[in-house]
C-alpha cells in the first residue's frame, strides 16, 4: 500500500476530534472516506498533511513512517492536499497561484508542469492572468486542484471538493477527479456527498465520531443499509 494509517488520533488542545482512523490507499487507487459534518474528516486530512500533530497511531507512506515529519517534508515525499474551501490567494493571478504549488520542484520543470495543467484545465489557460478571486466557484476548484498537481504528487488528498458548488459544477468536479485517477493519479477523497464519492471510488471507508466504522468497495457501501439510511437519505 502507498499509504497506511493505523489507530490515528488527534486533538484540538484538550478536545479529541479523531479517535481511531484505520485505512489504506494503494498506488493508482481512488479511495473515498465519507461521513457527516463533525465526524472528523477535515481533522483527519490536516493530520495526514502534518498541519495537525497526531496524538496516537501511525502514518506510513510508501513503507516509511511519517507520523512526526513536517508538512514540508510530506510534500517533498509526494503528498499534496487540496484543502477544504480551496484556500486560494485571491488577489494573485491564476498562474501565480499555480506556481506556488511547484515551489518544491526543480525550476526546469515549471514550464512543462504549467503546460500539463493548462491542458488538463483549458479554462485556466484562458484566465491565467486573471485574479483567482474573481473566478467562479468551479473555476477556483480547478485552480486548487491544479496547484496541488503542480507538485507532481504521488498521492493527492482532496478535502470536500464539492463544498459550496452548484449541482452542475459538482458533477464536473467529480468527473475531473475520475479522469485524474484514470490517468494514474492516486487519490484519497474526503467528501460529505456520499453518493457522488462512493459512485467513483474503488474502495471506501465511513468515519463516524472520529472512528472508521465501515469499509468496502464503493459499490458495496452504496448498497449497505447503514450507509443508505445515514448518508444517502434512502
Amino acid at each position: 500500500m502507498l499509504l497506511t494509517v493505523s489507530g490515528l488520533a488527534s486533538h484540538y488542545g484538550r478536545i479529541q476530534a479523531l479517535y481511531q482512523a484505520d485505512f489504506a490507499v494503494g498506488a493508482g487507487e481512488l479511495v473515498a472516506l465519507v461521513g457527516a459534518n463533525g465526524a472528523g474528516k477535515t481533522t483527519l486530512m490536516r493530520t495526514l498533511s502534518g498541519v495537525m500533530p497526531a496524538s496516537a497511531g501511525t502514518i506510513q507512506f510508501d513503507g516509511a513512517e511519517i507520523t512526526r515529519t513536517t508538512p514540508a517534508r510530506r510534500v517533498r515525499l509526494g503528498i499534496s492536499q487540496v484543502p477544504e474551501g480551496r484556500k486560494l490567494f485571491g488577489p494573485m493571478t491564476v498562474e501565480e497561484n499555480l506556481r506556488l504549488g511547484a515551489h518544491t520542484r526543480p525550476a526546469a520543470e515549471l514550464r512543462e508542469t504549467l503546460a500539463e495543467q493548462y491542458e488538463l484545465f483549458p479554462a485556466l489557460a484562458e484566465r491565467r492572468h486573471q485574479p483567482a478571486g474573481t473566478l467562479s466557484g468551479g473555476q477556483q476548484q480547478m485552480v486548487a486542484i491544479a496547484r496541488a498537481l503542480m507538485a507532481r504528487p504521488r498521492l493527492l488528498l482532496l478535502d470536500e471538493p464539492s463544498m459550496g458548488l452548484a449541482p452542475n459544477l459538482v458533477d464536473e468536479t467529480f468527473e475531473t477527479i475520475r479522469r485524474l485517477c484514470a490517468a494514474g493519479t492516486t487519490i484519497f477523497l474526503v467528501e460529505q456527498n456520499a453518493f457522488k464519492a462512493l459512485a467513483i471510488a474503488d474502495r471506501a471507508y465511513v468515519l463516524e465520531t472520529g472512528r472508521t466504522v465501515l469499509d468496502g468497495t464503493g459499490s458495496e457501501l452504496l448498497a449497505h443499509e447503514r450507509v443508505k439510511q445515514a448518508y444517502l437519505g434512502l
